[in-house]
């Protein structure tokens, strides 16, 4: 990506050790480039202002602390946030991309786009998507409308949320919004609707979220994948995923228009 060769005085800096953000007391950005950091890349302007990257290569220095940046939603503004996904994920390419997963060789980064190309061998490696689809099935059960909720063997305790799972090679977001629910919960779906879509940085997914209606089958949830499903009276909800996620949007969003 064509940019300045290094940062302007008053750049915002985005500074990560694994995926901990680095902030003062206040959680506010380094007001400049802190000592101690290492693979600087320029993540473009944000109202006339350039916006860069690195990682800490030591520990951080007083006043500032490393914060989880998954924890930091609701805690910084909203556009700080999604930068900083941005600039975890660019990061973390960046850093796990320096030589060639064919030859070995150190890899260089291109000046006109986002992309490290190996000087030997010519392989190009772009930041990595993973694209995945979540859907939030509904039926009406003796009346009383109804969501279909799963748990995952990693989620926290007592938490429930819409299936998902990422698109395989090959197939469109619409099979893999079928199968994933046939796979993971053995129920077929029709009638599926598009809501809107996420990028999630934990660790490179853009999740396609979407409503669908029970066309049939009986629960069977998938081992390994999915610790408990159920169904769910739209005013008897369990914990859900937190409000970072698109998920909790998705559910709340449907439930909200669902019939009396």
């Amino acid at each position: 990506m064509r940019g300045p060769a290094q940062a302007s005085p008053d750049a915002l800096w985005l500074i990560f050790s694994g995926d901990r953000l680095l902030l003062d007391g206040e959680l506010q950005t380094p007001s400049r480039q802190p000592e101690g950091t290492e693979g600087e890349v320029y993540l473009g302007d944000q109202e006339g202002r350039e916006v860069w990257a690195a990682r800490l290569s030591g520990p951080a220095s007083a006043p500032y602390t490393l914060h989880r940046l998954r924890t930091l939603h609701g805690q910084v503004p909203d556009a700080l946030w999604v930068l900083g996904g941005y600039a975890y994920q660019i990061v973390e390419w960046d850093r796990t991309h320096r030589y060639c997963g064919f030859c070995a060789t150190p890899t260089v980064a291109d000046a006109a786009e986002r992309v490290r190309r190996c000087p030997n061998c010519g392989l190009s490696v772009y930041p990595r998507l993973a694209p995945a689809v979540m859907v939030l099935l509904t039926r009406r059960h003796e009346g009383r409308p109804q969501v279909l909720l799963c748990r995952s063997p990693h989620f926290a305790l007592g938490m429930y949320s819409a299936n998902a799972g990422f698109v395989e090679p090959g197939e469109t977001v619409e099979h893999a919004a079928h199968r994933e629910m046939k796979e993971e919960t053995n129920l077929e779906i029709t009638n599926l609707r598009y809501f809107a879509s996420q990028p999630w940085p934990f660790p490179h997914s853009l999740m396609l979220a979407f409503s669908a209606e029970y066309a049939g089958g009986e629960i069977i949830a998938q081992p390994g994948e999915i610790e408990d499903a159920r169904w769910f009276d739209y005013d008897d909800l369990p914990t859900l995923p937190g409000r970072a996620s698109i998920a909790r949007r998705l559910i709340e969003a449907v439930v909200g228009e669902q019939p009396e």
